[in-house]
């Protein structure tokens, strides 16, 4: 690349950065690209690791040593979090958004690019140090959220289907019980889709009981995999008691009230006193 003036670099590099989540750059791939010393490179880096903290967009770790680099980690304050999440609620709170039997639509929020990147990057955030593998989720829904947090993440997704595909080759399946309506169901996880002992992050739209995340627990043993974390967009406050104990929400759906159009939302226990996640 031809020597760019250094307000250009900046800009450049900030990019490179930004669609680079959690990979570790060697400074001597900037110093090619833009045909500049590493003093030079260095110096700019400076720059743009003090704008990514004062603007709450991440942090840049460096590594020093001769395998050493730079890493761009996503972060978004809990401040900007909430803030979010509260104007979200709103628009839970929609009385056009009830269904027949208590129910929420909420497709065309999960259909908001914008909406699914915010929350993708708030999981990001919240999991950043987790040590983890690979993000997990159940189709359908939960998939759009699961790729935008392994987006921020830099991790593969793995999907688990409600049915074996002959396209996945031999699979993993097992009967669980769906926590809503108390029926059995069938999961399945193709064998190529996830090494033994992997370290898995479990993603998902909406919990109500946890049937469902407590069956792809139950399915990751088979892989003698181990659970890193659970992130649930919104989770329901009507149930006394969830399946799954160890989670974090960020949205929580305390009442749904068909006859009289009330619905109450609220920010989800990653918001409370008693989460330490940051």
């Amino acid at each position: 690349m031809k020597k760019m003036k250094r307000s250009a670099r900046l800009v450049e590099m900030t990019q490179y950065l930004l669609f680079r989540p959690h990979t570790l750059i060697p400074l001597t791939t900037f110093a090619d690209r833009y045909n500049s010393a590493k003093s030079s490179i260095s110096e700019d880096l400076a720059i743009i690791k003090e704008v990514f903290e004062e603007e709450g967009l991440g942090e840049l770790q460096t590594l020093a040593g001769a395998a050493g680099g730079v890493k761009f980690i996503p972060r978004v304050s809990k401040t900007h979090s909430l803030q979010f999440i509260t104007q979200l609620c709103r628009q839970l709170k929609q009385p056009e958004r009830i269904l027949p039997g208590g129910y929420l639509y909420m497709s065309d929020i999960m259909g908001q690019p914008l909406i699914l990147n915010e929350v993708g990057k708030m999981f990001a955030s919240v999991f950043a140090g987790k040590d983890i593998d690979v993000v997990m989720t159940v189709e359908t829904k939960g998939i759009p959220l699961a790729y935008s947090t392994a987006t921020y993440l830099n991790l593969p997704v793995v999907i688990v289907r409600r049915d074996n595909k002959v396209t996945e080759g031999s699979a993993v399946s097992i009967n669980y019980v769906s926590g809503s309506n108390k029926r059995i169901q069938t999961m399945s996880l193709s064998r190529r889709a996830l090494k033994e002992e992997s370290r898995v992050l479990i993603i998902d739209d909406f919990m109500r009981v946890g049937g469902t995340i407590h069956g792809m627990m139950d399915l990751l043993q088979e892989f003698k995999a181990t659970v890193k974390g659970v992130g649930v967009f919104v989770e329901s406050g009507e149930v006394e008691e969830h399946l799954v104990e160890d989670y974090i929400s960020l949205a929580k759906l305390s009442a749904v009230d068909p006859k009289t159009k009330q619905i109450t939302a609220e920010p989800g226990n990653y918001f409370s006193e008693e989460s330490d996640e940051e």
